[in-house]
């Protein structure tokens, strides 16, 4: 077997390979996109995505553009493999790159989400139960500091854990309503972009970074009073969601915006894409071929 009668994919790639082939990943998780398994016969316009290969079918990956060899059916369904213009073709390229970091970073926010409301849950309840709660409290300590009921218990100077229910204990009950509603209000807004960031919404893009940029200030003023290796990865991970935002889905009319965006997702997933990165048509010799050769 020459050169030219190579299996389809054999061949050099006629496009770069990136670092990392996403493509690849989600096939290798989800199994490979091929069609014209069920065809009775192969025609010579069906050579983007599947081939005669010997006593094989050679069929395209429309997302990876790997090919497997497969024995044609045995009991075929159709007479032929359907026409370009009735196969889906899946996400791959930008579009499916997009999807992949896009879900990321909505796992980032649905995390947040569940923590911000069950602190803000917390807090509601703490404030409508505050007086009673503060009572077993000082109580407790009354125990523990060897004094009997109802005697001198210290309620001030504490430290630790002790110190910050202190401060909890200070707060009235109005403070610690809004401080309540505030955390839920936030995480229904972090949920809100992971469910839009899920389904690669354009409006969730704008609302992630917006809503990530505003609190990057105070990140930093944090970090400027307690250095702690969990606010550090927590600044690092935003920071890198608004600058993927920001320059990589071209928000605000940067770098062309969303038009240019949209137009090079639909490039990647057309048939001409799809066509620059099938390697050339050779019929491949049967097995009986090659054996009178």
């Amino acid at each position: 077997m020459n050169s030219d009668q190579r299996p389809p994919g054999t061949h050099p790639p006629p496009r770069p390979r990136r670092k990392v082939d996403w493509e690849l990943v989600v096939c290798g998780l989800r199994g490979h996109e091929i069609v014209g398994t069920d065809a009775a016969e192969i025609r010579p316009e069906d050579a983007l995505v599947v081939r005669e290969g010997g006593d094989v079918r050679w069929h395209r990956c429309l997302r990876c553009d790997s090919w497997l060899a497969l024995a044609p059916p045995a009991h075929a369904s159709r007479p032929h493999p359907p026409d370009h213009h009735d196969i889906v073709i899946p996400l791959r390229g930008k579009a499916l790159r997009d999807k992949i970091v896009l879900r990321m970073i909505a796992v980032d926010r649905a995390f947040h989400f569940l923590i911000l409301t069950t602190l803000g849950i917390a807090v509601l309840l703490f404030a409508s139960h505050e007086t009673s709660l503060r009572d077993k409290f000082y109580r407790v300590l009354t125990d523990l500091q060897g004094g009997v009921a109802g005697g001198p218990v210290q309620t001030s100077g504490h430290v630790g854990f002790l110190h910050e229910l202190d401060k909890l204990f200070s707060l009235r009950s109005g403070t610690l309503r809004e401080v309540g509603f505030g955390l839920l209000a936030y995480g229904i807004l972090e949920g809100v972009e992971a469910v839009g960031l899920w389904y690669t919404k354009r409006w969730a893009e704008y609302l992630t970074f917006l809503s990530t940029t505003i609190l990057l200030p105070l990140e930093i003023y944090e970090l400027s009073k307690r250095l702690s290796a969990l606010k550090l990865i927590g600044f690092v991970i935003n920071v890198a969601v608004v600058v993927y935002l920001l320059y990589a889905k071209r928000l605000f009319g940067l770098r062309g915006g969303g038009a240019v965006d949209e137009d090079l997702r639909h490039r990647d997933m057309s048939w001409e894409a799809i066509e620059r990165a099938t390697p050339p048509y050779h019929e491949l010799p049967t097995r009986s071929d090659t054996v009178t050769g």
